[in-house]
């Protein structure tokens, strides 16, 4: 590799300002190659890694911000992928992660990726629902602590299997109307934010799976409402609230495109829509930059960088 090539590649690896959906850099002292594709490199991404080794190897992973990101492998074994996901709240910054692979006669080594986070400003929102979603009645703690843990245990679980294949969609073809991240100001009183996106659909609109998983949780919560979490494999979790009624059951196997329910007005809302959220490895992040890395994926196979704005 000339000198001009060694700047550009540093250059796509390190600026803050490339907003290409890909960016590549080499670990030859690993003796594999690592390319990285992401819409951006701030808080909420979604980053797909893929290593290419010149021998199969049995078992690749990813460990930084202190979590392990599981990868699969191509036929040979010989090209593995993994999706990272940078959390809402990752402080920007410069990162190492860490690509641990071990080969088919037992050798493991560890490959040092680096990624450097920049930072994003998330906007404010204010919102006036019903008093008892903001300060709940001393009645309801008990129910909502026991749906937390819940909840929270589904979203630590990182299997082995994937389920998902290909590209994702949105469960619903209405607008976006509210972005992920978004610091929420309810009844005014500071909440969390808004670590999902809400979808403009009318109720009693299909919701449809964006990919491929298995039904892990189907019930009605008290933030929430009727709630659908589907296990893509791998540590990655779509969530679905507000629904007026679901029609999936607890392990049942969805197809990407199968219904789950209808679009409502359940739980803490000020109107019908869809709220959807994505969980990969506990992180948080948007579903937008889920959808948005794999998109023009022949593009990026025929090796051009493609732009896909937040």
């Amino acid at each position: 590799m000339n000198l001009l090539k060694l700047i550009m590649l540093a250059w796509l690896t390190f600026s803050g300002a490339s907003s290409s959906v890909r960016q590549e850099g080499a670990a030859a002292v690993c003796g594999v190659r690592i390319a990285q594709r992401a819409r951006a490199l701030q808080p909420g991404e979604v980053v797909l890694l893929t290593v290419e080794s010149p021998i199969p190897q049995s078992h690749v992973e990813a460990v930084v911000f202190g979590k392990t990101f599981p990868f699969f492998a191509d036929k040979e074994s010989r090209t593995w992928s993994g999706l990272v996901g940078i959390d809402l709240e990752a402080a920007a910054g410069a990162y190492t992660i860490k690509v641990q692979f071990t080969d088919r006669l037992g050798k493991a080594q560890v490959c040092d990726h680096p990624l450097r986070i920049r930072a994003k400003v998330f906007p404010t929102r204010e919102l006036t629902v019903d008093e008892k979603f903001v300060t709940p009645p001393q009645a309801a703690l008990s129910r909502i602590e026991e749906e937390g843990k819940r909840v929270a245990a589904i979203f630590a679980a990182a299997g082995e299997h994937r389920y998902w294949q290909g590209t994702f969609a949105a469960p619903v073809p209405g607008p976006s109307i509210s972005s992920f991240g978004k610091r929420n100001i309810m009844n005014g009183k500071p909440r969390s934010p808004h670590s999902g996106v809400d979808f403009d659909a009318e109720e009693g609109t299909p919701i449809t799976a964006p990919n491929a998983g298995k039904v892990v949780l189907a019930d009605d919560l008290y933030y929430s409402g009727n709630t659908v979490i589907i296990d893509h494999g791998q540590g990655l979790y779509s969530y679905f609230a507000h629904l007026s009624r679901y029609s999936v059951k607890d392990g049942d196997r969805v197809a990407r495109g199968d219904v789950l329910g209808r679009v409502g007005a359940t739980g803490r809302v000020t109107g019908p829509h869809l709220h959807w959220s994505v969980r990969l490895v506990g992180t948080r992040v948007d579903p937008l930059s889920l959808i948005a890395i794999f998109r023009n994926t022949q593009a990026m196979k025929a090796g051009h960088a493609v732009t896909v704005r937040p």
